[in-house]
C-alpha cells in the first residue's frame, strides 16, 4: 500500500439501509479524511448488506453475510489491506458478542453505547480485553464537543472552585405516543429482549450521567431513582428522575425523558461550584456560559479567544460557523484513529492529547443503568452505586 494511502481502515457491523446511527458513524468517521470504510457486515440480511455496500462503493467481496465471516476473512488478508478496527452499531443485545468476537480475532473495537446488554457483559468484555492486546472505544458522543472539553478543563483547573451541585437533563418527546409498526428505531429500543432492562435511561439517561462525570471529574457514588413507563403497555421505562450524590459530597439531579412532548434532543447540563457555575446546551453547542455572583456572566463562543489545548484541537471551523453532532462524533473517531496509529508505540501514545472513552466508561455506563433500575425497585431511599452484582 502506498505511503500516501495510509488511512486507518474501518469495518462496520450493523448500520445497513434503514438504520439511523450507522450512517452517523460513517459520516463522522469520514470527516477528517483519516479513516476509510473498507468492509462490513451491515445487516442480518445479506441482500441488505450487499445493497448497503454498493451504495457506499465497497467491494462486494468485502460485504459479508455475518460478522463472524467478516472477522475470519479480514484476518486472513495481508496486514496492509485488512481492516484495523470495527465499528459496532447494532442494537444493544448484539454489542457484546460482536465486540468479543472482534477482540478475539485481533481487531480494535469502536462501539456505540451502551457498551453491552448487561453490566455482567461489560465486566466480561473487560476480562476479554485484558487477555488481548487491542483497543476499545465507546461513542459517548457528547464528550466530543469542543466546549464540553473546555468546560472539563476549566473545572479541573479550579475555575468553579469546589463542585457542590450538578444538574443534568436529557429530554425528548418522540416516544410520547405508541410508535407505528414500521418505526424500527422505536421497536428495538422498547423491546427488553433487544434494549435491555431500560429504554430511556439506557438510551439517553446514560449519556447525561456520563457527561456529568466527564465534565465534573467526579464519580457518582449513590443514587435514588424513579423510572417508569408512562405510555400504557410498555415493559420498560420511557421516563425517569434520579437524585445523585458524588464522590466529593456534591449533590445532583438527573432527568431523562422520551415522553416530553415537543422536546427534540434537549441535553443540557449545569455544574455549580463555590466560585462559579457553568452551563452548556447540546442544541446550542457552540456556547458555554460561566456564571458568577459578583460579576456579569461570561459567554464563551467556539473559535473566539483562547482555549485549553484539547478543546482548541477539537474545533474545525472559524467563529460563527456552527459545529455540532457530527463533528463531536468525528472528534471521538479522530481520537480513536490516533490511538490506532500510536498503538504499540508507548511514546506516541503518551503524547496523545485525548482518547476516546473506553472500557472503564463502558462499565460505569452499564452500572448506572442497572443501579437506576435497582434503585427504582428498592425499598430504601438511597442505594450505593455498585460496579457489580447490581440486579
Amino acid at each position: 500500500m502506498s505511503e500516501f494511502n495510509n488511512k486507518v481502515r474501518m469495518g462496520m457491523v450493523g448500520g445497513g439501509q434503514g438504520a439511523f446511527i450507522g450512517a452517523v458513524h460513517r459520516a463522522a468517521a469520514s470527516i477528517d479524511g483519516e479513516i476509510e470504510l473498507v468492509c462490513g457486515a451491515f445487516s442480518s440480511s445479506h441482500e441488505n448488506c450487499l445493497a448497503t455496500g454498493k451504495a457506499l462503493h465497497i467491494n462486494p467481496e468485502r460485504c459479508y453475510a455475518t460478522y463472524a465471516e467478516m472477522f475470519e476473512k479480514e484476518a486472513a488478508l495481508p496486514e496492509e489491506q485488512r481492516m484495523q478496527f470495527v465499528s459496532v452499531v447494532t442494537p444493544n443485545h448484539l454489542h457484546f458478542p460482536v465486540a468479543k468476537a472482534a477482540i478475539e480475532a485481533g481487531f480494535h473495537v469502536m462501539s456505540d453505547k451502551p457498551a453491552t446488554f448487561t453490566l455482567d457483559e461489560a465486566i466480561a468484555l473487560k476480562e476479554v480485553l485484558d487477555k488481548h492486546d487491542v483497543l476499545y472505544g465507546l461513542t459517548h458522543t457528547y464528550t466530543g464537543y469542543p466546549l464540553v472539553r473546555e468546560a472539563r478543563d476549566r473545572i479541573a483547573a479550579g475555575e468553579l472552585g469546589e463542585i457542590t451541585k450538578v444538574v443534568a437533563e436529557y429530554s425528548q418527546g418522540w416516544l410520547s405516543e405508541p410508535p407505528g409498526p414500521d418505526n424500527k428505531q422505536a421497536s428495538w429500543r422498547l423491546d427488553p429482549k433487544r434494549a435491555g432492562v431500560s429504554c430511556c435511561m439506557g438510551d439517553i439517561g446514560v449519556h447525561a450521567a456520563n457527561l456529568a462525570e466527564f465534565m465534573s471529574g467526579l464519580e457518582i457514588t449513590k443514587l435514588c431513582a424513579d423510572l417508569q413507563p408512562v405510555v400504557a403497555g410498555r415493559e420498560i421505562d420511557d421516563d425517569g428522575n434520579v437524585l445523585l450524590r458524588f464522590s466529593n459530597g456534591a449533590k445532583g439531579v438527573l432527568i431523562a425523558s422520551q415522553i416530553s412532548v415537543g422536546e427534540e434532543n434537549n441535553l443540557n447540563i449545569r455544574i455549580y461550584g463555590t466560585k462559579a457555575g457553568i452551563e452548556w446546551h447540546q442544541q446550542e453547542p457552540n456556547t458555554l456560559i460561566m456564571k458568577y455572583n459578583d460579576k456579569p456572566a461570561q459567554l464563551i463562543r467556539t473559535g473566539v479567544g483562547s482555549f485549553h489545548p484539547v478543546a482548541a484541537g477539537s474545533m474545525r471551523t472559524p467563529a460563527g460557523h456552527p459545529e455540532g453532532y457530527l463533528e463531536a462524533f468525528a472528534n471521538l473517531y479522530m481520537d480513536f484513529a490516533r490511538q490506532v496509529r500510536a498503538f504499540k508505540d508507548d511514546e506516541a501514545s503518551a503524547k496523545l492529547s485525548s482518547k476516546a472513552p473506553g472500557i472503564d466508561e463502558a462499565i460505569r455506563g452499564m452500572a448506572f443503568i442497572e443501579n437506576c433500575v435497582a434503585a427504582t425497585r428498592a425499598d430504601q431511599k438511597w442505594v450505593d452505586f455498585k460496579l457489580e452484582n447490581v440486579l
